[in-house]
């Protein structure tokens, strides 16, 4: 047997093997897997986001939300990227988003940024002595408990109106209004929208908890708001979700209508819930976003102030920024008053 026939089944071995592991590596690739991976975001300059028709964008300085980059881990390789990149979180995403599918849980954000929009809007306006009603609009459908009949018939994003033809507009009356006339295996006629179209379904009342006689339809309910102003103000968040960026949103609102400039020069970031008074809530991610705001040079960071036991932000974010010796200046708060007052006594930045 020459040379040349004694190399031909070498050279197939060879082709068949790539071609396999090729095949492989391509298949795993389809491989979904149950992960998220955060790492610390970006800044975003809230001028650019905010405008108050007939408030003023003379800042020196600028307010700004933090970010905090979320990958979903959609197969192996992803996820493989996310054990050796630094600053990388990995989070099973059970603990992220409960048993929500990826377009309910992006409703989810959206209600929640859209929510902490309105409660900043009116937080910033009271702030700044501007007069505010609060309005109720609705019973937001934020999940539904897999047992329930309504998992057939509502989705998470619709908005009801009215139980029976009755308009109930806020969660509270919702809640009282099946407890006080239905028990459990009665049947109630839900009227909400969706996408904006209305509609209606009967769903079974069902017995939310065997110890006790609170009955349901099964779902986790929020308040839709919508505000009466004299001043109109627009956001504009782009594809950020999340409830984190409140503080920031009021303190943009309040600046464009202060007489002063309450930058006074600085890079000014931070996170926190706000609700419609100015309180400033817990969030999640803080320590990923010291980072990103250590990256972009913040000179000062406004964070939750950790009010309750099982509050942490301001426990963990000082001791992120200790323990990477950032020279970042972080300032809790509990209210958006909180955070004006500091500004209103700092020294304006010379250099």
């Amino acid at each position: 047997m020459s040379q040349r026939n004694r190399n031909r089944p070498r050279r197939f071995s060879w082709a068949k093997t790539t071609i396999i592991t090729l095949f492989i590596f391509l298949l795993v690739a389809f491989i979904p897997t149950p992960y998220y991976l955060y790492q610390p975001g970006t800044i975003e300059a809230l001028d650019k986001k905010v405008t108050v028709v007939g408030g003023h964008k003379k800042e020196k300085g600028s307010f700004s939300l933090t970010t905090v980059l979320s990958i979903k881990a959609y197969n192996p390789y992803v996820l493989i990227y996310g054990l050796v990149a630094p600053d990388t979180q990995i989070e099973n995403a059970k603990n992220v988003k409960g048993d929500l599918s990826d377009e309910e849980y992006g409703e989810l954000l959206k209600h929640m940024m859209d929510g902490s929009q309105t409660n900043a809007i009116a937080a910033g306006l009271k702030t700044a002595g501007e007069p505010v009603e609060t309005l109720h609009n609705g019973v937001f459908v934020q999940a539904i408990l897999p047992k329930s009949e309504a998992k057939k018939k509502l989705k998470v994003g619709d908005v009801i109106h009215t139980l029976d033809g009755k308009t109930l507009n806020q969660t509270e009356d919702f809640i009282h209004y099946i407890n006080k006339n239905k028990k459990a295996g009665d049947q109630v006629e839900i009227g909400f929208t969706r996408n904006g179209k209305q509609k209606t379904a009967v769903v079974k009342v069902m017995k939310l908890d065997p110890k006790t006689s609170k009955v349901g339809v099964g779902i986790v309910p929020d308040d839709m708001l919508k505000l009466k102003t004299d001043r109109k103000v627009k956001v504009n968040a782009g594809d950020i979700g999340g409830p984190s960026a409140g503080l920031m949103f009021s303190l943009e609102i309040f600046n464009q209508l202060s007489d002063q400039d309450m930058t006074k020069g600085y890079k000014i970031a931070g996170t926190g819930t706000i609700d419609p008074e100015g309180h400033v809530g817990q969030i999640g991610g803080i320590r990923d976003k010291i980072v990103a705001a250590h990256k972009a040079g913040v000179d000062i960071f406004f964070c939750p102030k950790d009010l309750n036991p099982e509050d942490a932000n301001e426990k963990d974010i000082k001791d992120e920024a200790k323990k990477r010796g950032y020279k970042i200046k972080i300032i809790p708060v509990a209210t958006t008053q909180d955070a004006v007052d500091y500004l209103e006594k700092l020294e304006p930045k010379t250099k």
